[in-house]
């Protein structure tokens, strides 16, 4: 996989922002068949430090709304205005996403990166907490951290190294969230796939210095990563 949008950005940059495996890597293989056009009103839902959404604005010109829970939407907005980018572009918020403060029908599309999964395993949760918020024929893109084949009965030693159990839960294979979202009435499940992007992704993540990159360590190190994946879910509004 190639990033010639993300690897324009400067690797410190990224290695200070990032939170997980690289965000702005796993966006772009996401939004490489985007049906959203320059100038949408996209929410960046768990936009994290803000980095992927300072990516949607710039390479993709959308106005972008970013809320998210732990990172303060002050903080957010002094990064965007070392960025050169204006409040017209991108409004941070600080938000819970299971009590978004939007207005029916406000977004053309949702984008979330590396969130989805810690609140959308509830088979209610994208009719009742997000599809409100999305116009009709509005577009989801969504990329999770998944497993190749969920193995939750039987945990291998290398993932238990850096993670619980109760934390692996988080995520799953690609099959399992079908059958989740398939359940959707209000959505189209339109796809549903391993991605690509992974391995890079990882190593970006790892070589960073904070403590959660280091935890991590230990697992890849051990080759957990031969039972990881990223999926890509593509939805549409009904």
């Amino acid at each position: 996989m190639n990033y010639p949008k993300a690897s324009h950005y400067d690797k410190n940059l990224v290695k200070d922002l990032i939170m997980g495996p690289n965000p702005i890597k796993l966006e772009e293989e996401l939004l490489r068949e985007c049906k959203l056009p320059a100038s949408s009103v996209v929410m960046d839902l768990g936009c994290g430090k803000g980095l992927t959404s300072v990516f949607l604005a710039k390479e993709y010109g959308f106005r972008v709304f970013a809320p998210d829970l732990w990172i303060k939407p002050t903080e957010n907005q002094r990064f965007f205005e070392r960025m050169g980018i204006t409040r017209e572009q991108i409004v941070p918020l600080y938000a819970d996403a299971n009590a978004l403060p939007f207005a029916e029908a406000f977004f053309d599309g949702v984008v979330s990166v590396d969130s989805y999964n810690f609140f959308g395993r509830d088979p209610e949760w994208l009719d009742k907490r997000l599809l409100p918020f999305v116009k009709r024929g509005g577009w989801l893109y969504i990329a999770i951290p998944g497993m190749h084949k969920d193995c939750h009965d039987a945990l291998p030693p290398e993932l238990l190294l850096s993670w619980t159990p109760e934390q692996l839960d988080y995520i799953h294979d690609v099959a399992w969230w079908e059958r989740i979202l398939r359940q959707s009435r209000d959505a189209v499940l339109v796809s549903v796939r391993e991605m690509e992007s992974n391995d890079e992704c990882w190593a970006d993540w790892l070589a960073c210095d904070n403590e959660y990159a280091i935890g991590d360590r230990k697992s890849m190190a051990a080759g957990a990563g031969k039972y990881l994946n990223f999926i890509e879910i593509v939805l549409r509004k009904k």
